[in-house]
């Protein structure tokens, strides 16, 4: 499984209320959610979002409340992977459980520009950056946190795992 797109570059401790306002969470719909996703961190970021970047953030990302619905935007946006310095735990739980892939890079990911071409190798926990040249070392996610994202999430995973598929 690997993933290749344009970075879209966010800064640092952003919320889950910045992901997705409140305002938004009428529905648990991944389309309607993802027509607001990072609404509130700028009000026109919707329409920055053309489907299949990859977002790129530095520290704390989905740091503040807990809520599922923020992986839920941002694959509902289409982005399907998230690159950060660092993510709030229970984001970064959500985020898998949801199907949403997750690199931590550490400082690496200042090395990234936005509309940088990357190709992400999770397996690897590798980032080649095909515009500068580059290639950047993160955490390698495991087996089987790659077999939730494959499935589609923890609960598509489960239901699978129960049939004995």
């Amino acid at each position: 499984m690997e993933y290749q797109a344009k970075a879209l570059m966010v800064g640092d401790h952003v919320d889950t209320d910045a992901i997705i306002p409140a305002r938004y969470l009428v529905t648990t719909d991944p389309q309607e959610l993802g027509k607001h996703c990072l609404a509130g961190l700028d009000p026109d970021f919707p329409q920055k979002i053309k489907g299949n970047e990859i977002l790129v953030a530095g520290k704390n990302f989905g740091c503040g409340s807990s809520r599922e619905h923020a992986p839920l935007a941002i694959l509902g946006a289409g982005i399907k992977v998230v690159i950060a310095h660092s993510f709030a735990r229970i984001f970064y739980r959500n985020g898998f459980n949801m199907g949403l892939l997750l690199l931590e890079l550490g400082e690496d990911v200042r090395k990234i520009n936005s509309g940088d071409e990357l190709k992400v190798l999770p397996a690897l926990g590798k980032v080649e950056n095909l515009t500068q040249g580059i290639s950047l070392q993160g955490t390698s996610v495991p087996d089987f946190m790659q077999e939730i994202l494959k499935a589609g999430g923890l609960i598509p995973f489960a239901q699978k795992r129960l049939q004995g598929v």
